[in-house]
């Protein structure tokens, strides 16, 4: 049977557990022994990380040909119009090839968690809330792809993965599903998925 380990990963936190340069890692949050991450989630992003015991599992959550969507809600310099969004939906050309929005929305700013340290808030620059879904992970593309509709990202937080969320997951939290078989777990991921 396989373990799945959900966590809300903040801000600074590397998605590994050793860092030589002395930076806060998961092994300061998870104290759960043979688990390793199922993809990452940058240092300065915060929200949903996988981890899971089953290598099988890890690579279908991580590897782009399964789709798994990945919803974030980025919090951007300027006031997102349905304009950024469609033009996300068309798809963007990024360095590394066109990258597209599975779903995009403008948002009401999300109930979370005070970031350490906060946003700089600006007097003379508006700032507003995206909902953004992908089907892949490509380095830092969220923050790419918002920046190529001029919305530079000041805050990314990575809401959920399938149909897992950080819903109810206090920051800096674990929530463990296990005593599921590999494919249990993942057709959980993808439950209701378009």
């Amino acid at each position: 049977m396989s373990k799945l380990v959900l966590f809300n990963k903040p801000y600074h936190v590397l998605s590994q557990f050793t860092d030589e340069a002395g930076r806060k890692t998961l092994a300061d949050y998870i104290n759960i022994k043979g688990i390793y991450p199922a993809g990452r989630l940058d240092f300065d992003s915060e929200g949903l990380l996988i981890l899971t015991d089953d290598g099988r599992l890890q690579s279908m959550i991580s590897h782009p040909k399964y789709k798994l969507t990945k919803t974030y809600w980025a919090q951007v310099e300027g006031n997102v119009k349905q304009h950024h969004c469609d033009k996300l939906l068309r798809g963007v050309d990024l360095k590394d090839g066109p990258a597209y929005a599975k779903n995009c929305k403008p948002i009401a700013p999300p109930n979370l968690w005070a970031r350490v340290p906060p946003i700089r808030v600006r007097k003379t620059v508006s700032d507003s809330w995206i909902e953004l879904s992908i089907a892949e992970g490509r380095n830092r593309q969220v923050r790419r792809m918002t920046a190529a509709v001029g919305l530079p990202t000041l805050r990314l937080v990575r809401a959920s993965i399938g149909q897992l969320s950080i819903e109810n997951i206090t920051l800096g939290e674990t929530k463990i599903f296990d005593g599921k078989s590999t494919a249990e777990l993942f057709n959980q991921l993808l439950k209701g998925q378009k």
